[in-house]
């Protein structure tokens, strides 16, 4: 699967968004170099529950996958000269330094359009390129505190509460390869390069797009963290999350009339359909306590019957079995680097009813210096003094990666 065949892109990220954006580029069949220090990327030292796979961070795992490994010293003349001729062949440099990094190495939009007029730059960033915040660290957290995303995933009673995955960083990078793919299109039909910017903080917006659409138009309500089980504070009753006798069970849509009769609910505690958002705290209370009765398993089969929207809550032991995950081939396991198996999420979009395979699992640092190097011209004399003078990064002598290719 090579949509993006011939494509070669210089990828200057760490972190996650930007990984995880230039990834769904490689897994494309883009040609991606990841280019990192000579310690290793930010991403190959942290990863979560600290564990890792022969020393391999899961955030390296995360978004590394199809990619080349480049390891060179940008502190010193001869890295930097790689650098640079490195960007003058490519059709994308992705980067996501804070504003201006990019800049002091000579290697911003201006200075390497100037050597290669139709490239595409792709910028990612805590805040935008410019305003008052561009300075700032940019960090999922932080953006989903400043963002309101925080107060609106938080309740009345408990107040703010974080969603419990880097869900900025996520949506940030699904945002970063599509900005990328339509400056490319635009290339191609117009044959001029572009500059795209990303920030953390767009994607913080764009992802509350139908609950911020909502408080800008009308009355601003005063308080937007959720209400009693409602699962968000411009939605009506019984959209939420409620527990059962042994578990938790999902209400997406249905009739208050007709939940209210197949949970029982006395005429008394009832709320109509027509005031379900005005009176949803009501509402969702009365449904909490009829839905204590009985099982998840058993209110799921009742709701089915009904055509009552609903889901059993499950968590990731759960998700690991789930059929329908298994059908659509949303895990893929393969030989990692180290040649230990990893578990990955694959690719999210279906081509023609395939998902594009892992051809190269996350690297070891530096595992391409060689090949790339060999790619620009370099000589291999060239390339061993390189190593020997601590240009180059990793832990191998010059060669190609022990694992050159791993099917899904």
């Amino acid at each position: 699967m090579q949509h993006l065949e011939g494509i070669r892109v210089v990828s200057f990220n760490h972190f996650l968004m930007g990984p995880v954006g230039v990834q769904f580029l490689a897994d494309l069949g883009a040609d991606v170099i990841a280019v990192e220090p000579l310690g290793g990327a930010f991403q190959r030292k942290w990863g979560g529950a600290n564990r890792s796979v022969d020393g391999q961070t899961m955030l390296q795992l995360t978004g590394n996958r199809n990619k080349r490994s480049l390891a060179i010293d940008l502190k010193s003349p001869e890295g930097l000269a790689i650098a640079r001729r490195l960007v003058a062949s490519a059709d994308v440099v992705a980067e996501n330094f804070r504003p201006g990094v990019m800049d002091k190495l000579g290697l911003g939009y201006e200075a390497i359009r100037k050597v290669n007029p139709k490239v595409i730059y792709a910028a990612a960033s805590g805040f935008g390129p410019s305003g008052p915040y561009a300075k700032r660290p940019g960090q999922d957290l932080i953006v989903q505190a400043m963002s309101g995303l925080a107060a609106i995933t938080g309740t009345r009673a408990g107040g703010p509460r974080a969603v419990g995955v880097s869900v900025v960083d996520h949506h940030g990078a699904a945002l970063f390869a599509a900005g990328i793919l339509a400056a490319l299109l635009k290339r191609e039909r117009f044959g001029e390069g572009a500059r795209v910017d990303v920030s953390l903080l767009d994607a913080a917006l764009d992802l509350q797009m139908e609950s911020l659409v909502c408080f800008m138009n009308g009355k601003r309500d005063d308080d937007v963290r959720q209400r009693g089980q409602i699962a968000g504070w411009y939605y009506s009753a019984p959209y939420g999350i409620y527990p059962t006798r042994d578990g938790d069970i999902a209400i997406s849509l249905g009739s208050l009339d007709v939940i209210a009769e197949v949970l029982e609910i006395p005429h008394g505690e009832r709320v109509p359909a027509e005031d379900a958002y005005e009176r949803g705290e009501e509402a969702s209370a009365a449904i909490a306590r009829a839905l204590l009765k009985r099982s998840a398993a058993d209110w799921s089969a009742i709701f089915s019957q009904r055509d009552i929207w609903h889901a059993v809550v499950g968590d990731y032991a759960s998700l690991a079995d789930d059929p329908q995950v298994a059908h659509n081939g949303n895990f893929v396991t393969t030989p990692g680097a180290s040649g230990t198996p990893v578990t990955l999420v694959a690719h999210p979009v279906r081509y023609d009813g395939e998902a594009p395979p892992v051809r190269l699992p996350p690297q070891e640092l530096g595992a391409q210096n060689a090949e790339v190097l060999a790619d620009l011209g370099y000589s291999a004399a060239e390339i061993v003094q390189f190593q020997k003078a601590g240009v180059l990064g990793g832990t191998r002598e010059p060669g190609v990666a022990r694992h050159q290719a791993a099917t899904a």
